[in-house]
């Protein structure tokens, strides 16, 4: 059987795989980006949203710079995306909170921020206010708040329209997408790499990025990696429009760009199991009326699951075939905050430049 030839194959067509699709090319080369099928379990199409710093990699350094540097990176990258594709993304970086009900939490929380600020340095700020202080700032802030915590460098963008802008970006780059493509067995095949799909048609390529989210946990281990992913899964609300802005950001409470109040903040080890159940539904709207009790004479108008692609200590991955080829893996849960670093910095480490981040920290082979 006849094989379709790609230089460079991206498998995995949603925020990661589209990111690295687009540094690859606009580094000069010919990418071919396999997107799965639209019943697949995708984590692109049900995320929150954010591009947050606040607490990310507080105990493990790498993970803090990769993440600062990501955030940094994120109105230049917004601002290209639209240049190319012709869609805004809604990037928005006002600063965000972490709201608490329980005061040793909040303690906890703001240890690990003291720990972030040190590998960091001055330029990252952050604050930590007990509840009376947070509602003389904005009033409105539920009785049951103890404290928050503040980061001006947290925003959050439209995760759909992030979606699209880099489908277009990467078409208009000269990129190939080629849709409902499932690959179901991939191996090392001589000098190049050979892909089976579901419908059994084949595709070789001379490099191949593995960028599948939860798909890498069946394919990465057939190209040596020891990576495996897992699932988790977190609900979300959305509310009906509303006619004012919420004075804040948070990470479990957003208000999306077309007004309506997006809240989430759950996690279940369920396997991959994407349905929202009604006790999280009471509990996701139980936690933002606590929060912002305004909030309980708005009206909820949909409701959803979302799987989240999780390593086994939480931290990406970015490696290489252990046998030396030019297999690569890529795989976070972060997916929508690391994708400016993702499109403008990886294709150094993948074509083994000088200027190559150092990600010494994110080895395959750490498990």
């Amino acid at each position: 059987m006849n094989a379709l030839r790609a230089e460079n194959l991206v498998i995995g067509g949603g925020v990661v795989g589209l990111s690295v699709a687009f540094g690859l090319l606009q580094a000069g080369h010919k990418v071919h980006v396999l997107d799965g099928a639209d019943r697949d379990l995708r984590a692109s199409h049900g995320n929150f949203g954010l591009t947050w710093l606040q607490g990310k990699g507080a105990r493990y350094a790498p993970y803090s710079r990769w993440t600062w540097s990501a955030v940094q990176q994120w109105p230049a990258f917004a601002e290209e995306l639209a240049e190319i594709s012709g869609q805004e993304v809604a990037l928005e970086q006002p600063g965000g909170f972490e709201f608490f009900t329980d005061s040793d939490e909040h303690q906890t929380f703001a240890a690990d921020l003291a720990a972030q600020a040190k590998t960091l340095g001055h330029d990252f700020t952050y604050q930590s206010c007990d509840g009376d202080t947070l509602r003389r700032n904005i009033p409105g802030i539920g009785p049951d708040v103890t404290g928050a915590t503040y980061c001006a460098h947290d925003g959050h963008v439209n995760p759909l329209k992030l979606l699209h802008a880099l489908r277009l970006s990467v078409q208009r780059l000269g990129g190939t997408i080629q849709t409902n493509a499932t690959v179901k067995d991939l191996k090392r095949d001589g000098a190049f790499y050979r892909g089976i799909l579901a419908d059994q048609s084949q595709i070789a390529a001379d490099r191949v990025f593995l960028c599948a989210g939860l798909g890498a946990s069946d394919l990465a281990p057939q190209l040596g990696f020891r990576t495996i992913v897992r699932p988790q899964r977190g609900e979300l609300l959305i509310t009906e429009r509303l006619e004012t802005r919420l004075p804040f950001l948070s990470s479990t409470i957003r208000q999306v760009d077309e007004g309506g109040v997006q809240i989430g903040g759950t996690k279940a080890e369920v396997g991959p199991d994407d349905a929202e159940t009604l006790p999280k539904m009471r509990e996701l709207a139980r936690h933002a009326v606590a929060i912002w009790p305004a909030l309980a004479e708005v009206n909820i108008l949909r409701s959803w699951g979302a799987l989240r692609v999780v390593t086994p200590d939480g931290y990406p991955v970015y490696g290489r075939a252990p046998d030396g080829g030019d297999a690569f893996l890529v795989t976070c849960h972060s997916g929508v905050t690391l994708s400016p670093v993702h499109a403008k910095q990886l294709v150094a480490w993948f074509d083994d430049h000088k200027d190559a981040p150092n990600l010494e920290g994110f080895r395959d082979d750490r498990f």
